[in-house]
């Protein structure tokens, strides 16, 4: 597989690497219930596929994500490198639902937490999750340094952040990453980040490539109707009307270029992510073993110039 340097870290991660946020199980923004079992058989799949990383948060199911990757990575810490987040805490498991804390004192004690749950002695990647209170960051960003220089954590960075934010906290100590959504259907990155990233020598791990599996070719509405109850998709703008209809559309356009280069949706749209030499590699979700069987290969895909042209086509009505 294919490997590229996060940022100025040093890290060399694979540019696919294992998404753990499906495999939390029921949480107010989860995907409804899972096997536990399965999810661990996928991240042994994914390891001995080649892939390097894990990529997890302590709310993926309020603590049960971090949980699962713990016991799956148990005998084979030296293989993998983990990646975790602060920033979202809860206070009552049974409502589901987390919110926002950037204070030093909870991020250190989620720094302990996500340690105890993974089992291990370090955090390779510790970001925070979002920028929530805002007024906070420089404060958490504080704590996430002084939780560097005492050996908890390698590197810090930063996920769903703008540019000033990132130069707010970039003061305080030098980010590591941003992980930020892109796909074909959530360009955002490409307006002001990139740029920044680039210039910053800011690593970039993108999160749903694949837009929460749209892309796959895989949904229909049908599909659609037969997700869990408490499916966060069904809260998505990407699969309400009249947008899913038109991403739909997108995506049967699409199914052409995917067969002329013998390769699935799925990974035509990691490959299209990987296409920015600024992004190091983007986050692949999978729940079991055949899902990253089957996107795992998009690492090694290089789009050409006439392949871009044409799936730029596609997207720029929308």
């Amino acid at each position: 597989m294919q490997q590229r340097v996060l940022g100025n870290t040093g890290l060399h991660l694979t540019t696919v690497g294992l998404g753990t946020w499906a495999i939390g199980g029921p949480w107010d923004w989860g995907w409804g219930a899972q096997d536990d079992a399965a999810s661990i058989r996928t991240i042994r799949e994914a390891l001995d596929l080649g892939i390097n990383w894990i990529d997890t948060a302590p709310c993926y199911g309020l603590g049960h994500s971090e949980r699962v990757v713990g016991r799956a990575i148990s005998s084979c810490r030296d293989q993998v490198l983990v990646a975790t987040k602060c920033g979202l805490v809860w206070d009552d498991p049974s409502t589901g639902i987390a919110y926002g804390r950037l204070t030093r004192n909870s991020v250190r004690q989620e720094a302990e937490d996500s340690l105890r749950r993974l089992g291990v002695d370090v955090i390779d990647l510790y970001q925070i999750h979002w920028p929530d209170p805002e007024e906070d960051i420089r404060e958490a960003w504080e704590a996430m340094a002084g939780l560097v220089k005492d050996g908890k954590v390698r590197h810090i960075g930063v996920s769903n952040f703008s540019v000033s934010q990132m130069r707010a906290v970039a003061e305080i100590h030098a980010i590591a990453s941003l992980q930020p959504p892109y796909s074909m259907l959530e360009r955002a990155f490409e307006d002001t980040l990139e740029a920044y990233c680039q210039e910053e020598h800011i690593g970039v791990v993108a999160y749903s490539p694949m837009q929460a599996g749209l892309l796959t070719g895989k949904f229909s509405a049908s599909h659609l109707d037969g997700l869990a109850g408490d499916d966060w998709r069904r809260k998505s703008r990407h699969f309400r009307e009249p947008s899913f209809s038109r991403n739909l559309e997108i995506v049967d356009s699409l199914r052409p270029i995917a067969a002329d280069l013998d390769c699935s949706l799925a990974e035509l749209a990691i490959a299209w992510t990987l296409r920015r030499s600024v992004v190091t590699a983007a986050i692949v979700g999978a729940r079991r073993p055949e899902q990253i069987r089957q996107t795992v290969s998009a690492s090694d895909i290089t789009l050409d110039a006439a392949t871009v042209r044409k799936i730029e086509e596609i997207l720029a009505p929308a």
